[in-house]
């Protein structure tokens, strides 16, 4: 993981809907980017959850370094196989929250 500065950081919150019969198999594919995604340039962190009122949605929490990293990601060679193999069982479009840190990491 890298380190950056909260100016040019980009956080993002992608909401996940499987049907709910592919449950299972979205958590896996979503699961199978977490160490990947983790190790791409400008990756700061990459988590995956699941909503405690919604079993079928995912939450995926990035962080970037930059916009370049972010610009990047989606040509990481593992996301369009994972991509193209998920888009199927979920219910709806991904959603995606831009968001930015406003307070300090802790020393």
């Amino acid at each position: 993981m890298t380190t950056s500065n909260k100016a040019a950081e980009r956080h993002l919150l992608v909401t996940v809907r499987s049907k709910p019969a592919h449950r299972p198999r979205v958590q896996e594919l979503l699961l199978e980017l977490v160490p990947l995604v983790r190790s791409e340039a400008g990756c700061l962190y990459y988590h995956l959850f699941r909503r405690a009122d919604d079993p079928d949605a995912f939450v995926l929490a990035a962080g970037w370094a930059n916009d370049a990293a972010v610009a990047a990601h989606p040509t990481h060679p593992a996301v369009p196989g994972v991509l193209e193999r998920v888009l199927p069982l979920l219910a709806s479009p991904w959603e995606v929250l831009p968001i930015r840190r406003v307070s300090e990491n802790p020393a």
